[in-house]
Parts: structure tokens; C-alpha cells; sequence
């Protein structure tokens, strides 16, 4: 594997010497700034420096590259694979679709023979990513790890794209399938925050909007637990997402941020589904716990080798919110763990895709944690 890296001002630049020819590329990843993103040159550019490549992305929270959050609007890593290859899967869709659905075809353009790993990429604000994750453990029938995450815009929440072999479009979602039996490819998922607090019950709720939460209007309940951040919601409740289970007895829980407010019903509007029954708690965290909750996701990785190897970061825009200028440490503390001959590339994102464990391969939505998937050519 050959990677190299390119940031964009007026044009593409290259950080180092070219090393892969134009029409040796792969894959290329780009990240960036939705109102850059919406320049067609960026992706017509990039076509024309790599006709061969697929080229997929999305808009961020902020960019990933190296060991930093880059100072750049825009970011991209080429990546020449020597032992395997990667095909696409897309799908728009409209807020009226089936989202199961449309993720479960989204999957099965895919061709399974030799199927390694699927990478998402989804518009962040009209994609549920848990009817995403479900259409896609259904497509797979639970049988192949997946990773991924929903396109962020900042601190803004107003329009998320992606980027699939054309100029970035808003409604879209990309399924990045790898192939190869030369592939070994690891993913982590950690998050370091702490609940606090008693549970409350969801008693009223729609898919990935709650109504009412111990039978109290929702976003009623939630300002009064934020006090002085509440006039300043929605942003500011990613500082503090909830803890969500099934039952007061299950032992896994999932954690959901809030991504909308809604003044005339009350309610509050997740990244996911929360279900009506289930139960949910308040968390927070510091510095330490997320930087903490980074290495935890690093150490999970499996690593292979010290040859070349692409490292795939999503984060959590809350999380970047909340470490503010101490942003780069948790992402150094990564680049400490898995070593230099992994090149960091990634984003600040909506929402998180990856499996609980290694252990258990059907992919799940997150949100607030640090997700990992390194792909190394054996």
C-alpha cells in the first residue's frame, strides 16, 4: 500500500513528493467543510489528477490528517492498494424513503465474493443512522464487519454531503466494499464518558424523536438538566448525550446526541432511534476521559503489520466541542499506539458506524465516541 496526502486552498497541493502515478490510484478519501465542499472544481480536480480512482467523502466537523486536526477546509489521502481493491455501492434517497430499505440496497450492490469490509458514508442530518445500520446488518444478515459514519457541518447543523464518484450532493450515502484476501482490516470504538444522574423512561417517542421522557415533555426535562446550556441547545447537547438501553436489566447501551430541537412540540430529535420503553441516562465527561476513551479505541486494534496502512478516524463533533484546543491530543495519543507506518485520515462527524467489539460484527450507531478502522495489506 502507497498512500499520500493533498490539501486544497485555491487547488490541490501535495504535502510531500507525488508517489503514486495517475493512474495507479485506488481509493481517495476527502473531507471538508461543507461551503467548500459545494465548489464542483474540488471533486472535478481531483477526477482529473486520478481518472482511475474512486473518490468518496464527506462534509466534517473538522479534518483529520497526520497525527492533527488539519488547519486546511480541505483534506484528501490517495491510497494505491497493492493486494486488493474496493468497489462502490450509492444511493440517494428523500426524508420520505424507507431508509431500511434503501440502506439494505445500498449493501447488495455490492458483489460478495471476496468481501472484506464495508466503509459507510451518509448524509448526517436526513439519513436515521439506525434505520441505515439496520438495512445493512439486514442486506449482510450480520455476517461481515462494517464501519463508518454520518457527514458532519460543523457547529452548524443546516446541509451535510457526501462525495461519490461526483461533485458532493446532500441525500446520499456510499458504501465503500474492500476486497481481498492480502487485506487485514481492524476497527475500535471507544468513548469515555461517564453517566450521571437516575434513569428516567422514554414514554413517548417516534423512531429517533422523543416526545416525552417520564411522561414530562422531553426538551422541557433536558433544559432543566442543562441549566445555562440550554440557551444555547442544539449545539450545546453534545456536551451532554444520553445513555440509552432496552431495559433497566440489559447490560450493553448505546449513547445518543441530540441533533435537533423542537420548541412547539418539545421534543427532542436524535441521531438514532430511541425506542419508547427504553431507558436513558445523562453522561459527561472531561479532557482526560475522552483522550483516555481514544487510546482505549487504539489499543483495540489488531495490528498486522509494520508495512504501510491507511487509518480510517471518525469522532464525534461533540467530542471536539468539548476538548476544544486540546483537540490534537486525542488523536496523537492514537498515532502513538498503532505507530508511523499508519497514515491518519478522517473527520469530526454526526454519528458513528462500527461493531461494539470484534466480537460482535453487527455494525451500530454511536454517537460521542472515537471509531477506528485500519486496513493493512498483508
Amino acid at each position: 500500500m502507497i498512500t499520500e496526502t493533498l490539501t486544497y486552498t485555491t487547488r490541490w497541493k501535495y504535502n510531500n513528493t507525488q508517489q503514486i502515478s495517475a493512474h495507479a490510484a485506488t481509493l481517495i478519501f476527502i473531507f471538508g467543510k461543507r461551503e467548500r465542499l459545494t465548489e464542483p472544481k474540488i471533486y472535478q480536480e481531483m477526477r482529473t489528477l486520478y481518472p482511475n480512482a474512486d473518490i468518496v467523502g464527506c462534509s466534517s466537523g473538522g479534518n483529520i490528517l497526520g497525527n492533527q486536526l488539519h488547519h486546511a477546509n480541505v483534506v484528501a489521502t490517495v491510497i494505491q492498494l497493492d493486494k486488493g481493491s474496493v468497489q462502490l455501492g450509492i444511493k440517494d434517497f428523500t426524508t420520505e424513503d424507507d431508509l431500511v430499505k434503501t440502506s439494505e440496497e445500498l449493501v447488495n450492490q455490492l458483489p460478495r465474493e471476496g468481501l472484506k469490509h464495508i466503509f459507510l458514508l451518509s448524509d448526517g442530518l436526513n439519513m436515521n443512522g439506525s434505520s441505515l445500520t439496520k438495512g445493512v446488518n439486514r442486506a449482510l444478515n450480520h455476517s461481515l464487519p462494517v464501519t463508518g459514519a454520518l457527514a458532519g457541518d460543523g457547529m452548524l447543523f443546516e446541509e451535510t454531503l457526501v462525495i461519490a464518484n461526483d461533485v458532493a450532493q446532500k441525500n446520499r450515502v456510499v458504501a465503500i466494499g474492500f476486497y481481498g484476501e492480502g487485506l487485514h482490516i481492524s476497527s475500535g470504538c471507544y468513548a469515555g464518558w461517564n453517566e450521571f444522574g437516575i434513569y428516567r423512561r422514554i414514554t413517548k417517542s417516534v423512531g429517533n424523536v422523543v416526545y416525552e421522557i417520564d411522561h414530562q415533555p422531553a426538551l422541557h426535562l433536558y433544559k432543566k438538566y442543562l441549566g445555562e446550556y440550554a440557551n444555547a441547545l442544539p449545539q450545546s447537547g453534545l456536551r451532554f448525550p444520553f445513555s440509552v438501553k432496552k431495559s433497566m436489566n440489559a447490560k450493553d447501551a448505546v449513547i445518543r446526541s441530540v441533533m435537533a430541537i423542537n420548541e412547539e412540540d418539545h421534543s427532542l430529535t436524535f441521531a438514532g432511534d430511541v425506542k419508547e420503553g427504553a431507558y436513558a441516562r445523562l453522561m459527561k465527561s472531561d479532557i482526560d476521559g475522552l483522550i483516555d476513551g481514544s487510546e482505549m479505541a487504539a489499543c483495540q486494534i489488531k495490528q498486522s503489520n509494520t508495512k504501510n496502512a491507511l487509518g480510517l478516524v471518525v469522532s464525534c463533533v461533540g467530542r471536539r466541542a468539548l476538548l476544544n484546543q486540546l483537540t490534537d491530543e486525542e488523536i496523537e495519543v492514537i498515532g502513538e499506539v498503532l505507530g508511523d507506518n499508519v497514515q491518519l485520515t478522517g473527520f469530526y462527524s454526526y454519528g458513528e458506524l462500527a461493531p461494539h467489539s470484534d466480537e460482535i460484527v453487527s455494525c451500530q450507531l454511536h454517537n460521542q465516541t472515537m471509531t477506528l478502522t485500519v486496513i493493512y495489506e498483508e
